[in-house]
C-alpha cells in the first residue's frame, strides 16, 4: 500500500462538559503522540472549566483554552499553564474555524 502523505492538521477539540474533558484529553493524548501530523488545542467553556481547574493535567493544560466568562461566572482564576481565551469561547471556536482549524466535540 501507497504511503498516505498529509499536511499537518489544526485540531480543535471543544470540551463543554467535565465528560468531553476527559475524552478531548484522550483525543489530544492520541494525536499529540505524531506530533509531527497534528497540532492541538482543547476549548473548554460551560461545566469543563470547573473540571479543567479542579483535575489539572500535565499532559494537556499547557494547550487547553479557557473561557473567560465562565471563569467569572464561577468566580475563579485560571492558573499557568492553562491559557485565558481574549473572547468567549464560543466566538473563539467559530473563529478558529474560519483560519482552517477542524473542530472536533468532544
Amino acid at each position: 500500500m501507497e504511503s498516505l502523505k498529509y499536511s499537518k492538521m489544526r485540531i480543535l477539540l471543544h470540551a463543554p462538559t467535565a465528560n468531553a474533558l476527559n475524552r478531548a484529553r484522550s483525543n489530544a493524548a492520541n494525536l499529540t503522540n505524531d506530533a509531527s501530523q497534528s497540532v492541538v488545542r482543547i476549548i473548554v467553556n460551560a461545566d469543563a472549566v470547573g473540571a479543567t481547574l479542579d483535575t489539572p493535567d500535565a499532559a494537556t493544560d499547557a494547550f487547553t483554552l479557557v473561557c473567560p466568562n465562565t471563569l467569572a461566572k464561577i468566580g475563579r482564576d485560571a492558573p499557568a499553564p492553562l491559557t485565558i481565551l481574549p473572547e468567549s469561547a464560543v466566538s473563539a471556536i467559530a473563529r478558529m474555524q474560519l483560519e482552517g482549524w477542524c473542530y472536533v466535540r468532544a
